[in-house]
């Protein structure tokens, strides 16, 4: 039966992807629509209709019924008093659960709490998701009355902004960080209005976990304070990575502060800066 919508709309580019995948896959397409339809949820930022998810997924609403029905039994899908569906207590568990594994929040969120304290722009924590997308695990705003619009849950472009490049720079050879430089930056590449520079954190074995970013309104980003946001990000990224087990490339941190010079243009690299200890109260 074709799970084409029932009004005859043409589907959206994001729902050509997923039947894409989901005949490519060789998986048992049950699972995979179900799956389909919690993440077009956890895309949303309120509750659907029943109309609404169709349009949405692609799918009847006949088979949207059912495949909810056993998602609701799990808990990854609830429908509400209003006849909406939104995601279920078993989403927040997944989520907390795949946090804990890593044990990335209780690190992590007092190392971006310690970056706003400093006055600096909303700092955020970037995991790599598939090959074109990267996922913001964590985030804090600002203390500025203007922000950028991110928020924990989104998934972003890999190839674009500052956090995508510093997933993509260490992510071939963990191992080895001797030739790239730590502090990577953007300047609307994403977003035409937005800035950031993002710098990594490393685990046992050299292993990548992430990106420290610190993204806001491209006017913020002057070159006195994108330079004082990098030192801040390494300061960050130190401090990260000790507790999550890993080695800091100091050395590098601190060659790279000589070889390079600012610049706003996109694409390239904001210096690197080496960590003070006694400066940053470490």
């Amino acid at each position: 039966m074709d799970d084409s919508p029932a009004d005859g709309s043409t589907r959206s580019p994001g729902v050509t992807r997923a039947r894409a995948l989901e005949d490519n896959r060789g998986g048992v397409a049950a699972v995979d629509r179900a799956l389909h339809i919690a993440a077009t949820l956890a895309d949303h930022e309120h509750a659907l209709t029943l109309a609404e998810l169709a349009r949405a997924t692609g799918y009847y609403k006949s088979t949207l019924l059912r495949l909810i029905a056993s998602l609701e039994r799990n808990g990854l899908v609830c429908r509400r008093a209003d006849q909406r569906y939104s995601l279920g207590p078993l989403a927040f568990r997944l989520g907390k659960a795949f946090e804990a594994t890593f044990h990335l929040g209780d690190v992590v969120l007092p190392v971006l709490q310690w970056m706003i304290d400093q006055g600096s722009e909303s700092a955020s924590f970037h995991v790599r998701h598939d090959d074109k997308t990267r996922l913001c695990l964590l985030r804090l705003d600002s203390n500025h009355p203007t922000l950028d619009r991110i928020r924990a849950g989104d998934l972003l472009p890999l190839r674009r902004g500052a956090a995508g490049k510093v997933l993509r720079a260490f992510a071939a050879a963990p191992d080895d960080v001797s030739g790239t430089d730590l502090v990577h930056s953007s300047f609307g590449e994403r977003d035409p209005a937005c800035a950031a520079v993002s710098a990594p954190v490393f685990g046992p074995d050299g292993r990548l976990l992430g990106a420290l970013s610190l993204s806001g309104p491209k006017e913020r980003f002057s070159e006195a304070a994108a330079r004082r946001m990098s030192r801040m990000l390494l300061a960050a990224g130190e401090r990260a990575t000790t507790a999550l087990g890993g080695r800091w490339p100091t050395s590098r941190a601190r060659s790279s502060a000589t070889s390079r010079t600012y610049s706003t243009k996109e694409g390239r690299h904001v210096p690197a800066h080496p960590f003070d200890a006694s400066r940053h109260g470490r």
